[in-house]
């Protein structure tokens, strides 16, 4: 049974899609009185800008909850690291509690990592390619594809740069049999002039063992002067030696 309870929730850190943050280089816009269609066109262009973006390097916190559980069974911080213009890796830095948490983080992880390049990002953006939208700013999201890497239900758009502020939805499609369904909260925000997301919840409702939660949060942000900064004072310390 605990091999099973595992395994429902690795297939968890697999299907967390939109959850990777995509960063993209801020542009300002006036939003007073335009269509939808205007609206979504200038949300797009938004997302595209991600190509001119520069390095950058992320601390996230998970922690995953159990069952009707207050406090967290797991925490894992680990360090994701973004060149442009569409490469990511990650290494796990800390991790305590159960073992399976860090395996769900890792399995999440792996996903972002897989699903950073541009073709990717194309499939998961917020666009007339995969979604249809309701005429408001705050956009209802409604998949044109019962795909894991899209979400239904409302996005908050930013009325002056038109970046994505907000998602909460559900998964549109669970990849498991295990997962009856998943409900999801981003939230995004602007680092030194690049768009990344800040925190994700996750709630999965796991069939027989009930629901579980999956949390992360930024902890720290890194520039391209930083990274630069840090990687030669490594150099420097590997010639000393």
């Amino acid at each position: 049974m605990k091999l099973g309870i595992k395994s429902r929730l690795l297939v968890m850190g697999s299907l967390l899609p939109t959850l990777c943050g995509v960063g993209v280089a801020q542009q300002s816009a006036s939003s007073a009185g335009l269509p939808l269609n205007s609206i979504v066109e200038a949300v797009e262009k938004t997302q595209w800008a991600v190509h001119s973006q520069l390095p950058y390097q992320v601390l996230r916190e998970y922690r995953l909850f159990g069952t009707k559980s207050s406090s967290s069974n797991s925490n894992v911080v680990a360090e994701v690291n973004f060149k442009p213009p569409a490469s990511k890796d990650y290494k796990i830095q800390k991790s305590s509690g159960s073992k399976r948490g860090e395996q769900v983080v890792r399995n999440l992880l792996d996903h972002e990592v897989e699903t950073a390049s541009n073709r990717s990002q194309a499939r998961t953006a917020v666009t007339r390619d995969n979604y249809d939208f309701k005429p408001c700013y705050l956009l209802g999201l409604k998949p044109k594809r019962k795909e894991k890497d899209l979400i239904a239900g409302q996005a908050w758009v930013d009325t002056h740069s038109f970046f994505v502020r907000r998602i909460e939805g559900e998964i549109a499609k669970t990849p498991s049999w295990w997962l009856k369904a998943v409900r999801v909260k981003l939230a995004f925000a602007d680092f030194e002039g690049t768009w990344l997301q800040t925190s994700m919840e996750a709630i999965a409702d796991v069939r027989i063992v009930g629901p579980h939660t999956l949390t992360s949060q930024i902890l720290d942000y890194r520039g391209t002067d930083v990274i630069a900064s840090t990687q030669t004072r490594s150099r420097s310390a590997d010639r000393k030696h």
